[in-house]
């Protein structure tokens, strides 16, 4: 694929977090404004590729460039402006390449290098855009709002940052867009005065600074928080005539200045703004890079009843990516099954009662060391110990009186960690349609998302359902009253027909379009597909089947036997490494079918029905059931 004719650039990323969707609006602007049928994109899942080993581990987005097979340039953190740039660029000097017949530069990166060739990297090659901070530096993020830099006080402000001992870690002018507004204030989002917020955020440029202390033993949020000034210009006038906010403010909107409020926003803020711009790990700065790892964590029923919400905002505050989730109801084999270390323990049966007294939050969490991390966090495993030694630890925060057992689990190694993930969030295969309302402006949108949140596609099938076909394909949907409307759109015309793969995959695709009715999903969850794309509840854009049993019914029902375990893992990674261009037209030209063809799979189906319900075998765990319409 890498020798194919022109540019080709590949986003490598982790299996647990997927592709870097943060460009991927970028790179369809840049496509569809280029128009280069040189130009083309694929993504990489270095956890099955053994020559992008080197590369496992490391959570910065990294973008390779290639021309002829060989690589020409690399890019290390989503960094929109440069991506931009190095692709014009890069693709004019292929096409010279390609119509003079001259050299390619061709560069090294470490992450494809043996342990033996990287003293021969050349210092030229090295990417001077990822900067490091010490670890030993606090930061902050601080912007000069669009009012102060309107005014020209820009220069003048960040003289005074300076000489105020503040250092100036990296700094940028920019202007943001209405998206990225809202995104940034997300926080602010069910407050009054949010709408005026994000218009005012982008109404012109502002200059974003990361800040440290020159001393670098302080910590430099207070410090700034304080040299600012309070957000009300009144009070701060009042009380902090000094300030910024004081000098350069003219109401609590146009406030001149911002500045974090704490170390977890800082850190999401720096992320936002200069995603190639982290702290380096004490590791790090030994020449060892720190690898980004999963835990589980389990909620207990009694906890998770009236906590979640409490517990699920401080694993956000403490650095975790929340990368599965899943609430499940556990019986007693599943409970022995997962802590049969623990079966012949006096306290296991109080254990067991507890583990099947109500729903169960299983949660995958990933950020770097996190095993060690969660397990910090939650204490003690014997909670009176833990409220004597680490009161502020989660399992001594939400101990339940005259209850035995902490509420709170974490696994005690990567091992473990991996094996319970494994427990709780089996690779499963899920069935998805693109419905006829959306095949023609949202198909090529929807297959990339779905790329995007790390689902292979398995099996693809482009056709018209006849009627008989959506008959039986909604059989169980027979006795309402919307059945015939619901089976007369299905055929109206063309819908795509997915086998997706992946970790949890029946909730997360259903988690991913949303409620069935539009409204209700635009209320609830309005990132989702049906909120952003279905026009009613009817026409709601996308389908997903509502558990495993039900997914493998309706795949034996349209592809027939597609697969073994050891095919589908074949299939899943050679799906994470082709273009989404070639997939689409592969998926055109060789997965094409016929009404006529899929009737010949229905026949197939009756005759096994009988025998597959005799054998096939359950989720090891049962997922909340929800409505049935939510599945259409």
């Amino acid at each position: 694929m890498l020798t194919t004719k022109g540019l080709t650039v590949v986003d490598v990323y982790q299996q647990w977090c997927g592709p870097c969707r943060a460009v991927v609006s970028l790179l369809r602007k840049i496509k569809n404004e280029l128009g280069d049928d040189l130009l083309h994109f694929a993504t990489a899942e270095v956890d099955s590729i053994d020559t992008l080993e080197r590369y496992r581990g490391k959570c910065e987005p990294t973008f390779l460039f290639y021309g002829g097979g060989e690589l020409v340039a690399v890019l290390r953190g989503a960094n929109a402006p440069m991506l931009q740039r190095i692709i014009v660029e890069e693709l004019a000097k292929e096409k010279l390449v390609l119509e003079q017949g001259g050299e390619r530069k061709v560069v090294k990166d470490v992450g494809l290098l043996d342990e033996g060739d990287k003293e021969e990297e050349p210092p030229e090659q090295k990417n001077e855009e990822s900067l490091i901070v010490p670890a030993s530096k606090s930061y902050t993020v601080a912007i000069i709002k669009p009012d102060a830099v309107a005014h020209g006080k820009a220069n003048e402000i960040i003289m005074k940052v300076q000489d105020a001992g503040f250092e100036i870690l990296a700094h940028e002018e920019r202007t943001l867009t209405e998206a990225e507004a809202q995104d940034f204030y997300q926080h602010k989002a069910a407050e009054a005065c949010f709408e005026d917020l994000v218009q005012f955020m982008s109404s012109g440029p502002s200059h974003v600074l990361v800040l440290s202390h020159i001393e670098g033993s302080a910590s430099v949020i207070p410090a700034w928080r304080e040299f600012i000034g309070p957000a009300d210009i009144q009070e701060a006038r009042r009380e902090k005539p000094e300030s910024l906010r004081a000098q350069y403010g003219t109401e609590t909107l146009f406030n001149a200045v911002h500045g974090s409020e704490d170390s977890n926003q800082a850190s999401r803020e720096l992320a936002f703004f200069f995603p190639n711009f982290r702290r380096a790990s004490v590791t790090e700065q030994d020449g060892e890079e720190e690898r980004v790892e999963r835990t589980l964590a389990l909620i207990r029923p009694d906890v998770a009843r009236e906590n979640r919400e409490e517990i699920l905002a401080q694993i956000h505050k403490s650095g975790f990516t929340v990368a599965l989730k899943r609430e499940v109801m556990l019986s007693e084999e599943q409970v022995r099954q997962f802590y049969f270390q623990h079966v012949d323990e006096d306290y296991f049966p109080a254990l067991l009662q507890s583990m099947m007294s109500g729903p169960v939050l299983a949660l995958a969490l990933a950020r770097t060391g996190a095993v060690h991390h969660w397990k910090n966090i939650l204490g003690p495993a014997d909670f009176d110990k833990a409220k004597e030694e680490s009161p502020e630890c989660l399992r001594a925060q939400f101990a339940v009186e005259k209850e035995p057992i902490n509420q709170l689990h974490g696994s005690a190694s990567p091992e473990d960690a991996e094996r319970e993930i494994n427990f709780f969030f089996p690779i499963q295969r899920t069935l998805a349609v693109i419905k006829p309302d959306a095949m023609e402006e949202h198909k090529e949108t929807i297959l990339e998302e779905i790329r995007g949140r790390g689902f292979s596609v398995t099996g693809l099938k482009e056709t018209v359902l006849s009627l008989e076909m959506a008959e039986e394909f909604y059989k169980e949907h027979r006795e309402k009253p919307f059945f015939s409307q619901l089976v007369e759109f299905m055929c109206r015309g063309p819908c795509m027909i997915l086998v997706l793969t992946k970790e949890n995959a029946v909730e997360e695709w259903r988690a991913m379009m949303g409620p069935a009715d539009p409204e209700k999903a635009k209320e609830t969850s309005p990132m989702c597909l049906r909120a952003r794309f279905a026009a009613d509840i009817l026409h709601n854009s996308v389908h997903g089947s509502s558990s495993e049993r039900h997914a493998d019914e309706k795949i034996r029902f349209i592809f027939g036997d597609i697969s073994t375990d050891a095919e589908l893992s074949s299939d899943r990674e050679t799906d994470k490494n082709i273009s989404a261009k070639e997939r689409d037209s592969s998926a055109d030209e060789n997965t094409e079918v016929s009404s006529s063809s899929t009737k010949d799979n229905s026949s197939n189906y009756h005759q096994r029905e009988d025998d597959r319900h005799n054998s096939n075998p359950c989720s090891p765990l049962i997922g909340r059931s929800d409505d049935l319409n939510h599945s259409n």
